[in-house]
């Protein structure tokens, strides 16, 4: 289970599924120190809470999330081999102030 609290860096996605599930995607930035770089996270949000996070959160609003982390591949039109990693979040937790 992973654990953290960032800012996210653009309005978040929703979109349906075929079966007519919401998900929204994040993608969240943690500062790990005034001189480096932030660290990105991809973080995916199912249900209810999908449709939630869409209407309150929006770029630069802080968020807590809690999740399992889950490593996803994929081969781009050249045949390249590339992956990257995903939070599937469990809860998202955030201040309407």
């Amino acid at each position: 289970m992973e654990l953290f609290l960032g800012r996210l860096g653009r309005d978040p996605e929703l979109k349906y599924t075929p079966n007519r599930v919401p998900v929204c995607h994040l993608s969240v930035a943690i500062n790990k120190g005034e001189d480096e770089k932030p660290e990105w996270k991809k973080v995916i949000v199912w249900n209810k809470q999908a449709e939630l996070c869409s209407l309150y959160l929006k770029k630069g609003k802080e968020v807590f999330v809690k999740g399992e982390t889950e490593k996803k591949e994929f081969t781009t039109k050249e045949g390249e081999r590339k992956e990257y990693f995903e939070v599937n979040a469990k809860v998202i937790g955030f201040t309407n102030i």
